[in-house]
């Protein structure tokens, strides 16, 4: 039955996120703790980059599920923008990560101040890896299997993430052979990344917002019209 396999498939689809969002949060929170502890800014730029995804995630189920209302007599049109409204709101969470990564890094960059614990951040770093990793595989296996493109795609985001993590690693590694900067380098690196995912997403909202073409869909058209 068509309809039954749509709805097992959005039910699977939801747990993965769910699931994979509790991951991520206890990553995070991990990450978050020892980069307390240790005053490591890259491990601290990656929790907070595992920790704005959780918060995105929620933001987005949250803006779905009001999309699916119905229409009333005070939004005649109904509330599909609550989707774009809930995609501000993580642009938001993105960009004021990135902000705070950004001038923790700079802090640590200007006063020199050091790194403590190393073996621990370190630990840290790799549990953040690892955690990008098992999430990842899970979200695209359950996508594969739901032959979900969307869920398919996300686990590729989380396995990029993983890369954050590596260089939240990288970095204590050089302060461990004697290179202080090696850490507000890696906080640097990794703010970038998070700025990077923060341009993407509010660009993404934007095109939304204002009605945009998908550029895809322009280029193919472009491509039969001149055939």
């Amino acid at each position: 039955m068509p309809g039954h396999d749509e709805t097992e498939h959005r039910s699977a689809a939801n747990r993965a996120l769910a699931l994979s969002a509790l991951g991520l949060a206890a990553t995070g929170a991990v990450e978050l703790a020892l980069a307390i502890f240790t005053h490591s800014v890259g491990l601290l730029s990656d929790a907070l980059h595992n920790l704005s995804d959780v918060s995105t995630s929620a933001l987005v189920f949250f803006g779905f599920r009001i999309s699916k209302r119905p229409a009333s007599a005070r939004f005649s049109y109904g509330y599909e923008r609550a989707e774009d409204l809930a995609g501000l709101g993580v642009a938001l969470v993105i960009w004021a990560s990135a902000v705070f990564a950004g001038v923790e890094s700079y802090h640590k960059f200007v006063h020199h101040s050091g790194t403590t614990h190393l073996g621990l951040g370190m630990a840290g770093a790799v549990i953040g890896m690892a955690g990008n990793q098992i999430v990842a595989r899970y979200k695209g296996a359950v996508g594969r299997r739901i032959q979900s493109a969307t869920l398919v795609a996300d686990a590729r985001h989380s396995w990029l993430d993983a890369i954050s993590s590596l260089g939240a690693l990288i970095g204590l590694i050089f302060v461990a052979f004697g290179y202080r900067l090696g850490d507000p380098i890696a906080g640097f690196a990794i703010t970038l990344f998070i700025g990077h995912v923060g341009y993407e997403v509010t660009s993404d909202i934007v095109s939304h917002l204002m009605d945009g073409v998908d550029p895809g869909l322009l280029g193919r058209a472009k491509t039969a019209a001149a055939d």
